[in-house]
């Protein structure tokens, strides 16, 4: 039986790669194989948001914190739009990583149903920087990534019907 108080071994995630140039897609695909250690054959389809761009949905099966090395290898291509999530498990908060050129790569614990957490501390430490409600407005939207999902909106909506193509990291 397992100790109570151990960590999980393994989560689930999905990386949306919401817009790609056409010639990205190869070192894309490498880029997940590479990191899962299994064979990444997406289905690529048109990223309607912005022609000329593709767009694939994977959902993947590895170790705690393999979606931050997801995010880490994807963002090496900054013509990517791309989202990564990490699910909640044992004892481990969830991740979600949002990637958007020219804003770069933003990161947010995420809470079983998918809310951002912000937790005390950090809280906290907004609350003693900004001695306006103004600044600390800016600052919770910044935390809370709204700024990327403003940006990837339009992005996500191109994705009705598309094929999800699932991954699973060979452990052991």
């Amino acid at each position: 039986m397992r100790n109570l108080n151990q960590f999980a071994d393994l989560t689930s995630g999905v990386v949306y790669i919401h817009a790609a140039p056409v010639a990205l897609c190869p070192h894309v695909e490498w880029a997940l194989s590479s990191t899962l250690n299994a064979r990444a054959d997406l289905k690529w389809s048109a990223q309607e948001a912005e022609p000329g761009r593709m767009r694939a949905i994977v959902d993947w099966v590895g170790p705690v914190g393999t979606g931050a090395r997801l995010a880490n290898a994807l963002r090496e291509w900054s013509g990517l739009l791309f989202e990564v999530t990490e699910d909640p498990s044992a004892g481990v908060d969830g991740e979600r990583f949002a990637y958007v050129p020219g804003l770069g790569l933003w990161r947010g614990s995420t809470s079983a149903n998918g809310d951002v957490i912000l937790g005390e501390m950090q809280l906290r430490s907004m609350l003693d920087a900004q001695p306006d409600s103004f600044g600390l407005a800016g600052e919770l939207e910044s935390a809370l990534g709204t700024a990327w999902d403003e940006a990837l909106e339009n992005y996500r909506m191109g994705g009705v019907g598309a094929e999800v193509t699932w991954l699973s990291q060979r452990v052991g």
